[in-house]
């Protein structure tokens, strides 16, 4: 007889980066279809399920929950069957449990797992889960085959007024009512990614400058409705790439990685966008070689990595290979940020400002003149080896230009 198939992550699953197995969403003696979800990962950029690669039963779990695991690590056994049922393989030293999770409906357990689904239960409903101690059992699933979906836990919530329980601490002679919120194995990375870029790998270093987003703004105008019609939003972030783009072409050095010999220029321009998910954290999906691109490709880009994001169906390749960062922090309010840390391993990252109207002083037929502009700050903070505040101010002044001076000109 042949030896069960080892279940392990497919190959290029984690792009490098690190994970944790979060749960299973299978149990040892369930029977799963090849594409059934049968265990989530977290890594520090995203959540994701990984699928059976086979029919079979699930014979054997060996990464537990919390464990780290990467593309070598052996997480259980499955024993094949083909399409009628029949067992391809069997696992040695096959013991009793296993023996009877192989019968069928064993004590009425396996139900038919052709026809439901309830089994398998996604990332974001473990998530609501464990945040409010829910009983699966008691929710209807209106999934296909009767799995219980994300909007059917938030319905079961809404309907039962549950309430999230409040652990009760005393401080002296004062109670204080809190509540203590588990960090997500994405929220530990992010701490753990941001400790370590600004107080052990790079010293950062801030400049400001201020940008008028007239000729934008008025260029927005026009396209919007055209961009539209074509299923693109056009967003004042695209025009951001764009520029982005036209600035690391006269100043190539900010486009780069610190190494202790040498610095690594890169040729293309893959910007990643920081990308807000609420309570959960901060994604940064990457736009790839914006340098080739013209306005209406990047907004086409643009919106389709910030979608995946806010839906949760980023993969660690989305967010792999960028070359310089933009944190677009004014759409909730900022007027600046200082400093913005750096995504490492690149050596730049451009903060925008909240845009708003302000009262300046021109000069208008040879006298001064107040009058009001749609302003915002934008930031530049790099890593202080491997950039000059000359070469950061000089790439500035390009992208202020070129967004000053809309459109583009090759």
């Amino acid at each position: 007889m042949n030896e069960p198939m080892t279940i392990t992550l497919p190959k290029g699953a984690l792009e490098g980066t690190a994970a944790v197995l979060s749960s299973w969403l299978v149990g040892k003696g369930d029977y799963v279809s090849k594409g059934d979800p049968i265990l989530e990962l977290e890594t520090d950029k995203v959540s994701m399920e990984v699928c059976a690669e086979d029919d079979g039963a699930i014979v054997d779990i060996i990464a537990k929950s919390g464990d780290d695991v990467d593309e070598s690590t052996v997480l259980g056994y499955l024993n094949c069957v083909d399409q009628r049922g029949a067992e391809q393989t069997i696992a040695p030293d096959v013991n009793t449990e296993v023996k009877e999770s192989s019968e069928p409906n064993p004590k009425g357990a396996n139900v038919d797992h052709e026809t439901t689904k309830r089994h398998l239960v996604g990332p974001a409903v473990r998530k609501l889960q464990r945040e409010y101690n829910l009983n699966l059992e008691t929710i209807t699933g209106t999934g296909k085959g009767g799995r219980i979906t994300r909007d059917d836990v938030l319905t079961f919530i809404a309907s039962t007024q549950i309430r999230t329980e409040v652990d009760k601490r005393c401080d002296t002679q004062h109670e204080l009512n809190s509540e203590r919120v588990p960090h997500s194995a994405m929220r530990k990375k992010i701490a753990s990614h941001m400790v370590d870029s600004l107080l052990h790998t790079s010293p950062h270093v801030t400049s400001v400058f201020e940008m008028d987003m007239g000729r934008v703004i008025e260029h927005r105008k026009q396209c919007k409705m055209g961009f539209e019609e074509a299923g693109v939003k056009l967003t004042f972030t695209a025009y951001f790439l764009a520029a982005s783009a036209k600035a690391i072409q006269k100043v190539p050095v900010v486009n780069s990685r610190f190494h202790e010999d040498c610095l690594e220029i890169f040729k293309d321009i893959n910007i990643g966008v920081g990308t807000a998910l609420g309570d959960d954290g901060l994604v940064v999906p990457v736009v790839k070689q914006v340098q080739a691109m013209n306005l209406f490709d990047i907004a086409s880009a643009l919106q389709h990595q910030t979608d995946k994001a806010r839906q949760g169906k980023l993969t660690a390749a989305d967010m792999r290979g960028g070359t310089f960062t933009i944190s677009n922090h004014g759409v909730s309010g900022s007027l600046f940020a200082a400093p913005i840390i750096i995504n490492q391993p690149q050596v730049a990252i451009l903060g925008i400002g909240k845009l708003e109207k302000r009262a300046v002083v021109e000069e208008v037929e040879g006298a001064e003149t107040v009058v009001v502009r749609p302003k915002c700050y934008v930031s530049l903070s790099i890593d202080h080896r491997a950039l000059d505040a000359y070469q950061t101010n000089l790439f500035l002044s390009h992208f202020v230009e070129a967004i000053e001076h809309w459109p583009l000109h090759k």
